[in-house]
């Protein structure tokens, strides 16, 4: 982290937290001093990462949650709560990609699977963290979105519209909630070195070099200059901001 935070005595909570985005904000979010709830649906891969945080002295708790499944995530939240003693900030980072295929060569299987996790998982998240901050009349959320959340290209397009859509639900959230003291952004990240995007280079379906060269700042992004932006939008910098969808894209959405 490049940017320093103070979020001694906060809680927050980080879906999709052993890898990649979700990795790096909860790393940034442990070593500004907050308790931190890991979830992840990789069990070995949460509970790693949080005994290397709490070997490094921060308060950590691993949780395994499907964000597809309302039950799961309640249950998640419930235990972040009863652990911690309530919820401060969130970044509802879970997601998944999908093969490189358009609107009419989709199968429907595909297209409900990705919708169950990164729309419905979104909102599943959402709605029980906001029933909670609700209960502090404070908190705030931050839910991953994506360039492809702003703007469309060729193929992809359930993802696309999954991406569109966590957009529309940050929108309406943080208008249904500003009153409650509760804030809800997003953020939309170009293409960021993750394992995600490794595997998509494997696979032959991205070409690094010409995504960097679409950018403004010709280069990837870094996991960890997200983590930066959802620090920023959580904490009491970013106080009057709320219903933002904010590019982390090296301005790529700019073109």
């Amino acid at each position: 982290m490049t940017v320093q935070f103070d979020y001694t005595g906060q809680v927050t909570m980080v879906t999709g937290a052993s890898a990649g985005m979700g990795l790096a904000a909860a790393q940034a979010f442990a070593r500004a001093g907050a308790a931190t709830a890991l979830v992840d649906v990789n069990e070995a891969a949460v509970r790693a990462v949080a005994e290397e945080l709490a070997a490094d002295g921060h308060q950590v708790l691993a949780l395994v949650g499907d964000v597809s499944d309302e039950a799961q995530v309640a249950s998640v939240v419930a235990e972040v709560v009863a652990a911690f003693g309530r919820l401060d900030a969130a970044f509802n980072n879970a997601g998944i990609m999908m093969p490189p295929l358009k609107t009419a060569d989709t199968d429907n299987a595909t297209f409900d699977r990705i919708v169950a996790v990164n729309l419905a998982g979104v909102w599943n998240c959402l709605k029980h963290e906001i029933l909670q901050m609700r209960t502090q009349q404070s908190g705030t959320i931050v839910n991953n979105s994506s360039i492809a959340g702003l703007k469309s290209g060729t193929g992809r397009s359930a993802y696309t519209a999954t991406k569109h859509a966590v957009v529309a639900l940050t929108k309406s959230a943080a208008l249904e909630e500003g009153a409650q003291g509760i804030r809800v952004n997003a953020v939309c990240p170009g293409t960021i070195t993750t394992p995600m995007v490794e595997r998509m280079v494997a696979a032959g379906e991205l070409d690094t070099g010409a995504s960097a060269m679409a950018a403004a700042i010709p280069r990837l992004g870094r996991a960890e200059e997200v983590a930066d932006a959802v620090l920023w939008l959580c904490s009491t910098s970013a106080s009057y901001v709320t219903g933002v969808a904010l590019p982390v894209d090296g301005g790529l959405a700019a073109g």
